[in-house]
């Protein structure tokens, strides 16, 4: 059931952050910034951590029901979801073992549409890295292509690991050969837009220099010599509820920024 405070405002907050360790985000301040900014739904990339292993104070953070997805590695990729809003039901698969093992995916199923938190995979230093990557694309993409068809709302959120546009880099010249930005990993984020989605961020806001990722060994964040790897992506028949997204760029505690969507209701 959606909070009062949700009827009250008309507005769904979504953040999503790739916080680069559960366990890292929570020693700077994480639960005090949930807090500070009343998200109504939070998602989570790159947690790192079993289930078992998560403190007790993030386990069950406090007004939120609480989901996971680790990867059988350990220490390793997992996704995490807080959510005010009590899911009708939820999953950490879309049917693919070699994917699902990884913990890249968790679905909450609400009334009114489908949220899909995703860590889509890196494309590595290897060519089967990036075919793994690829195969990852195509196989979700087909899944999301079988809820369009059903005529499903859907939010698909999450570190998608790929800058779209020369845009959604510092230095798109000197990347166009390097995995993030290759022509074919683009354009599986023009296929998933043909298939019926619209990239939030761009539809409120069209200028450059707006990035999510940037480099902790060059210190890239001090001269915003970032990408733009993050995403809320809705898909065509939710566009009525679309009210603004953003880039939280001020955040520090990871190599990544929050993203936030916000929905009209």
């Amino acid at each position: 059931m959606i909070q009062n405070s949700i009827e009250e405002t008309g507005t769904i907050r979504i953040a999503s952050w790739n916080v680069n360790g559960l366990r890292a985000i929570n020693r700077k301040g994480f639960a005090e910034f949930i807090r500070q900014n009343n998200f109504d739904i939070v998602c989570l990339q790159e947690t790192k951590i079993p289930q078992e292993k998560i403190p007790p104070e993030l386990l069950c953070l406090e007004g939120y029901y609480s989901y996971f997805s680790a990867a059988e590695r350990p220490g390793y990729s997992g996704v995490a979801i807080y959510s005010k809003i009590k899911p009708l039901q939820y999953g950490n698969s879309f049917g693919i073992p070699r994917f699902d093992s990884e913990g890249r995916v968790l679905r909450l199923d609400f009334k009114d549409f489908i949220l899909f938190n995703t860590y889509m995979p890196n494309g590595g230093r290897s060519m089967q890295r990036l075919d793994y990557k690829l195969d990852f694309y195509d196989s979700f993409l087909k899944y999301l292509e079988g809820l369009i068809k059903e005529g499903r709302k859907i939010i698909l959120t999450g570190d998608i690991n790929t800058a779209h546009e020369a845009i959604d880099l510092a230095r798109p010249r000197q990347n166009e050969k390097n995995t993030g930005f290759l022509p074919q990993e683009r354009a599986w984020i023009d296929r998933l837009l043909e298939a019926g989605f619209i990239d939030a961020f761009r539809f409120f806001n069209k200028e450059p220099g707006n990035y999510t990722w940037w480099d902790y060994k060059t210190r890239a964040r001090d001269r915003n010599v970032g990408w733009r790897l993050d995403y809320f992506f809705a898909s065509n028949n939710m566009v009525a509820n679309l009210k603004n997204s953003e880039i939280m760029n001020q955040i520090q505690g990871s190599d990544h920024c929050p993203i936030v969507l916000e929905l009209a209701y």
